[in-house]
């Protein structure tokens, strides 16, 4: 899969408290690269407490379920677009079906 935008990520773990989740970023963000994801079910298979959304739609627990990650997935370009990263709190103020 294509994923945009790394830096999005890397600006995330390099904010102030957040170097800890750089590690399991770069893997997630390494194997989405390797991944051919078709349908959300090639994803469950991988990642099985990842949340399905509406709109292709996909959230992700990251470093044992401290952040989340939120991409919209375009499976007929082999597209992931990172849409949000963050903690918990930050998260529960946006709306993932729609970012």
């Amino acid at each position: 899969m294509r994923v945009i935008a790394l830096k999005t990520l890397r600006s995330f773990w390099l904010e102030a408290g957040h170097s800890d989740a750089e590690q399991a970023l770069r893997a997630w963000h390494h194997e989405a690269r390797e991944a051919e994801w078709r349908n959300p079910r090639d994803i469950k298979v991988r990642y099985p407490t990842a949340s399905i959304l509406p709109g292709n739609r996909v959230v992700f627990n990251i470093k044992g379920n401290k952040y989340r990650l939120v991409v919209a997935i375009k499976y007929d370009f082999n597209l992931v677009l990172i849409r949000f990263v963050g903690t918990h709190a930050q998260y529960d103020q946006v709306n993932a079906g729609e970012i």
